[in-house]
């Protein structure tokens, strides 16, 4: 079962990766990534004609723990605003 969520996260990125983020005063390590994925969104084009890339979003779903228990959470990169979302939670 899936929980969705829109929380800003804070992340810190090694090579390019997702290795820690905090999460509602919590700090999560990264365990595993076990997917990655990059999307864009044609309607942001539209509103940008110049073709900046600026409706570009990578997800990230990692394995990660804030202690002993491992769960699995989706990371959201929005490269326009430059933020971190925490999209979803695997109970």
């Amino acid at each position: 079962m899936t929980r969705v969520f829109g929380d800003p996260v804070d992340v810190w990125v090694s090579d390019g990766r997702p290795i820690r983020f905090v999460w509602r005063g919590r700090l999560y390590t990264v365990r595993r990534v076990l997917e990655h994925w990059v999307t864009t969104r044609d309607w942001w084009r539209e509103q940008h004609p110049d073709g900046e890339a600026t409706g570009e979003r990578e997800f990230w779903r990692v394995e990660a723990t804030p202690d002993r228990e491992i769960g699995v959470y989706e990371l959201r990169y929005d490269a326009a605003s430059e933020t971190w979302l925490l999209s979803r939670v695997w109970d």
